[in-house]
């Protein structure tokens, strides 16, 4: 159990497996975790890792091969500046008045977001970036499939899709359901992250400093709930040759898992580590040389996302204080599942 908000009479409870992490093996450099798994929460043995050869395909969060067909650098650089495009318009667009964002999050945020970029795409791709298909995996690969099953697919040069689904239907030179499905397979993979990062990353927020104090800055806000609650809070890298070299408690055919959730908590490079302490981060220049604060992963491959991630928080954190939005106190406690996407579910409530 761990006590890390603003309010005190807010309790944060981390999963078991999660919970042992940080109670057991906090301050650890190298430990085993299972037969074939090595863990690190030391931010130089982590940094030596990660420097020591590139990120193969496999091991890239979005960009990892699409049912057995590798994305290229072209490809995938296409998709991010088609996103960045949606997302930079996006922010262009003024604050809305009079919208409810009172309900239980992140869903509340996930949708305003998914209908702010994609609301005007084809409804077949926008079911693709639905929340209710992150629960299961067999749900999504049915949804994927009807999606791409329908024939034809195609968006005129003035329609107001987003660059993201132009780019979709444009990459198609054969409406065939192959390329149907790997274009389809593309765009839910650009458009579900960003919506669930970044509603994740708000309902966190939300549960550590809602509401949200006035001389309280949105950027140290959301800097210090990356630091408690870092919704990437592991990278994984597989086996590999340089490994044992850097540290002899990784063997040849060991896996690695990396652990910003225990080197973000470490008292060794935080006073006070388990606190809410937005104010940290007011003298701190440039978060991403901050040894060990990883929330977008590391300086030999950042994540693609970092700088489309925090302008939509922030933008969805003005909507909320503009709304005197806060946690329901009727709410004491906030669970921390064992997801691939780390966050409390919280109800919001106006006032």
């Amino acid at each position: 159990m761990d006590v890390s908000t603003k309010d005190q009479a807010r309790t944060t409870v981390f999963a078991p497996r999660l919970a042992e992490l940080l109670d057991r093996h906090r301050g650890d450099a190298v430990f085993r975790l299972d037969a074939g798994t090595v863990g690190v929460g030391d931010p130089a043995v982590i940094d030596r890792l990660l420097w020591a050869r590139p990120m193969r395909e496999s091991e890239r969060p979005t960009f990892k091969p699409f049912r057995g067909k590798a994305i290229t650098r072209g490809e995938s650089s296409e998709l991010m500046q088609a996103i960045t495009r949606d997302v930079r318009g996006a922010l262009r667009k003024p604050l809305e008045t009079g919208i409810d964002l009172s309900g239980e999050w992140p869903k509340v945020g996930h949708c305003y977001l998914r209908k702010l970029m994609f609301g005007a795409d084809p409804f077949r791709l926008q079911l693709l970036s639905r929340r209710r298909l992150e629960a299961s995996h067999a749900v999504s690969r049915t949804v994927l499939g009807t999606a791409a099953a329908l024939p034809g697919g195609s968006v005129s040069a003035d329609s107001a899709v987003s660059d993201l689904a132009r780019h979709t239907f444009g990459t198609l030179t054969e409406f065939d359901f192959r390329h149907r499905l790997h274009a389809m397979g593309l765009y839910r993979r650009m458009a579900s992250p960003i919506c669930n990062t970044v509603s994740t990353l708000v309902t966190n927020a939300s549960w550590l400093a809602a509401p949200f104090p006035a001389d309280t800055p949105n950027r140290h806000i959301l800097l210090e709930t990356l630091r408690l609650l870092p919704p990437s809070w592991n990278l994984l890298r597989f086996a590999s040759p340089e490994y044992p070299d850097i540290d002899r408690r990784i063997g040849p055919t060991d896996d690695v898992l990396l652990l910003p959730l225990l080197t973000q908590r470490d008292p060794r490079f935080w006073d006070d580590p388990d606190a809410y302490r937005p104010r940290r981060w007011a003298d701190v220049a440039d978060p991403d040389t901050v040894a060990g604060y990883l929330p977008f992963g590391h300086a030999s491959e950042r994540c693609w996302g970092r700088h489309l991630v925090l302008p939509l928080a922030e933008r969805l954190m003005d909507l909320m204080r503009a709304g005197g939005y806060r946690v329901s106190p009727e709410q004491t406690v906030g669970r921390v599942p064992l997801d691939g996407l780390l966050g409390v579910r919280v109800r919001v409530v106006r006032g």
